[in-house]
Parts: C-alpha cells; structure tokens; sequence
C-alpha cells in the first residue's frame, strides 16, 4: 500500500533530475469496493464535469490474468499463477481541448496523453484505490520545462482529481520519491519518404510496426490519433503537423508479473504511451516513450526479477524500434 507523504529510496543506481520530495501517485483510498461506483459515475458524468473523455479503457484484467496465467491448457500458464487482485482496470482519459494549445507548444506532453486513471482493489484487502501519476512528474519525465505548459497542464486535473473526491470520496495519499532515472525517455527519428503521399508511408509504417511488436508477444493496448481528432472531429485546425498519433503499448505477461505479483500501484504507468508525429513539411517523424526506467525510481521497485523484467522491455524497445529504421537520439 502506498503510505501518505512516504519519501521513497530509489532503486537503481540514478542521476538525480528531480528535486528531493517530488510527488509520485495521488490516490483517493476508498473503503470497501468502489469499482462498480466508479463505473457508474465516469459513464454519467465523468466527460460533462472535467472535461476527460475515455478511449481504450482496458476494464478488469485481473480476469484475463486468471483466463491466460491460470488455465493448463494455456502456452503461458503459470502453475504457481494466483490471482491477487479483485479490481484492476487502466482508463485511458484525455482532455482533448485543454490539451490542443499545448500539443502545439509542446509535444511531448503526448507521452502522457493518454494517460492512465488507475483503479484496482487487492484480494483480501476492503479497499479501492483510483488515482494516477503526478502531473508534474509527468512533464518531468517528458522534458517540458516551459513555464505556461506546466501550468496549464497541470491545472487540467485540477477538475478531474475534484470529481474523483466528490464522485467516490475515501482519503487521499500520495507517494513521493527521490528522483528520476537519468535517462526518462526513448527518443527516435524516422526518415519521412515523400516521394508519395505522407499518408501511405505512415500507412506502411504503421503496418510494420503493429505487426513487428505484435510478433515480440507486445500487445497494442490503444491508439489515439490527435490529428483526426482536432482536424475531424473537432474541427479545430491543427495543421502544425501533418501527423500526430499515440499508440498505448503492453507487454502483457511483464505486466501480469509486476501489477498481480504486488505492485497494482505500478499501473499509473501503463499502458506506455509512444507519440509519434511529423511536423508540417518535415522529412522526420519524432518517437518519444517515457522508459520505464521511471517506474522503478518513481514507484521505488527494489524486487530483482521486476527491476529485470524492467531492463528487459527498456532494451527490447529500442531495439524494436531500430529494427524498424529508427535513429535513437
């Protein structure tokens, strides 16, 4: 359990880019079970009162850990598998208006859009918890460091964290921790081929990469593509890019063995969020994933076989990534 105001160790050997203290997960502890409450309130009012719309929500995977983890006839059975969790859900939300001015100031952001409103509930425990990570540590771990950014950015949740307090009450804790990794992001560049349109080379690239990662036994747990969204849907002009497109990424059995096996709280990260997207006439796709070199810093993970399961995925991502023609930068 996450303990209020508890300043964590870090894990690894890390270079501090934090300030000592920086807030880590804000969680609304709530008694009892609060899932079936909380499913009710974020399908009547959760959009009206905040401003969050939800896209790929990712509802009771405890259940899919029992259905692949616990079943014989399953190629990744586990005969050690117990399910330790009655409630684990990931919501991915945005604010798309909030974030229109500042996915045009500052892109990165995107590594957190969408982000993750966590909800789980442990077996043997009468207690909810739903809650997400830190927004300032999220541009910490991006990079923004303009000023009126983080100040918008931030306020954005400012609705969110009310209505989570007012819809489901329970007290409110926050972890802290002592800083981040070194190393907060992965960073590529694809060359663009223009020789067509942008559209079927993103097309081609999109193809490659699902089927690349799908092939690595990664899930693809959700995509978000801002430029439909704003230019379409919205009909609000965003034609800074030519592209702009988030896909949430999962490693199932990775994250069977952190989230189940004790750290439920670890899911404010998931699923990891890659941006991707090409400014208007440029030759180069920037990629962008927080590594998750943060989650043993920020959520102070000290359990050898996750800390290995964590350098695992940071290195298969890159180099999938380079597999598929990306420059690390």
């Amino acid at each position: 359990m996450l303990k209020k105001s508890v300043r964590f160790v870090v894990a690894l050997s890390l270079v501090a880019t934090t300030v000592f203290g920086a807030n880590g997960v804000r969680l609304n502890v709530i008694d009892g079970d609060a899932s079936g409450k909380y499913e009710q309130e974020r399908a009547s009012s959760l959009k009206a009162s905040t401003g969050f719309g939800v896209s790929d929500p990712h509802e009771n995977i405890h259940d899919a850990y029992a259905k692949r983890y616990g079943d014989p006839q399953n190629p990744d059975y586990d005969k050690d598998c117990k399910v330790n969790l009655d409630q684990l859900s990931f919501i991915a939300v945005t604010n798309d208006k909030a974030l229109y001015p500042l996915l045009k100031a500052a892109p990165e952001v995107a590594g957190f859009a969408p982000f993750n409103q966590l909800i789980y509930k442990k077996a043997g425990e009468n207690k909810t918890y739903v809650g997400h990570l830190d927004p300032n540590t999220m541009l910490d771990i991006v990079g923004v460091k303009d000023a009126n950014v983080r100040k918008e950015f931030v306020a954005m949740f400012e609705p969110l964290d009310k209505w989570t307090s007012e819809k489901l009450g329970g007290s409110v804790e926050t972890s802290s921790f002592d800083a981040l990794p070194s190393k907060t992001m992965m960073n590529f560049e694809i060359a663009v081929d223009r020789s067509g349109e942008v559209s079927d080379f993103i097309d081609s690239f999109q193809e490659k990469f699902e089927g690349t990662f799908e092939e690595n036994k990664y899930i693809i747990a959700g995509y978000k593509n801002f430029k439909e969204t704003y230019e379409d849907e919205l009909e609000m002009d965003f034609s800074e890019y030519d592209k702009f497109f988030v896909y949430s990424m999962c490693h199932f059995t990775f994250s069977y063995n952190m989230f189940n096996k004790g750290r439920p709280d670890a899911g404010a990260f998931a699923p990891c969020s890659m941006y991707m997207y090409i400014k208007k006439d440029s030759n180069i796709m920037r990629v962008g994933m927080p590594t998750l070199a943060n989650w043993a810093a920020v959520m102070n993970i000290k359990d050898p076989a996750k800390l290995e399961w964590i350098k695992k995925i940071d290195a298969e991502m890159v180099s999938i990534m380079k597999s598929l023609g990306a420059k690390e930068i």
